[in-house]
């Protein structure tokens, strides 16, 4: 059995719905994934299951999400070795946890990419780990004119967490794994 982590790009279905987190365990564990759990209401979930392809768990989780739900919503998914290995590569551990956020990506991204977001930067930090992008807005996240340059038409299918939600999934596998974080 190996552990994963998968992220929704969004939970929202509709005018004034929302996935409910216990819905989303229900469906996971009905594809067969095991001791499916959750973090926070925004489409964080940690289950375990046979190794098998990240892929393969994306297309059936993104599968098992249209028809329990009505709608295709983007999942990422990362083994658990790889989302530690996330967690330990914040460029920016001196940012306040809900000001740094990453934009966890399906297909890597190379760090020329930031190159196309100097125009939209007011002093926020921006850095490519691993394919991933980390982005430290400093206090201003709701003022800055890059999240709207952050879509996937620009970037490719990805979604983000903050800084506290990354560290909270990480934790939770380190107790499933007994490793420190």
């Amino acid at each position: 059995m190996a552990v994963y982590v998968a992220l929704l790009h969004s939970i929202v279905l509709g005018a004034r719905r929302r996935v409910v987190m216990a819905d989303l365990r229900t469906m996971a564990e009905g594809l067969g994934f095991r001791n499916a759990r959750t973090l926070v209401a925004t489409g964080n979930l940690v289950f375990e299951a046979e190794t098998q392809p990240i892929a393969s768990i994306e297309t059936q989780l993104e599968t098992g999400f249209a028809a329990a739900f009505g709608k295709h919503v983007d999942i990422i998914v990362r083994d658990a070795d790889m989302w530690l290995k996330l967690a330990g590569g914040n460029p920016f551990l001196d940012g306040i946890g809900s000001e740094v956020i990453i934009r966890v990506m399906r297909q890597p991204l190379a760090p020329a990419i930031l190159d196309m977001f100097a125009k939209y930067q007011q002093g926020e930090r921006m850095a490519v780990v691993d394919g991933d992008l980390w982005i430290d807005f400093g206090l201003k996240a709701s003022e800055t004119k890059m999240l709207p340059a952050l879509t996937t038409k620009r970037l490719g299918v990805g979604t983000m967490r903050n800084w506290n939600t990354v560290r909270g999934i990480a934790q939770m596998i380190s107790r499933d794994e007994k490793v420190d974080v």
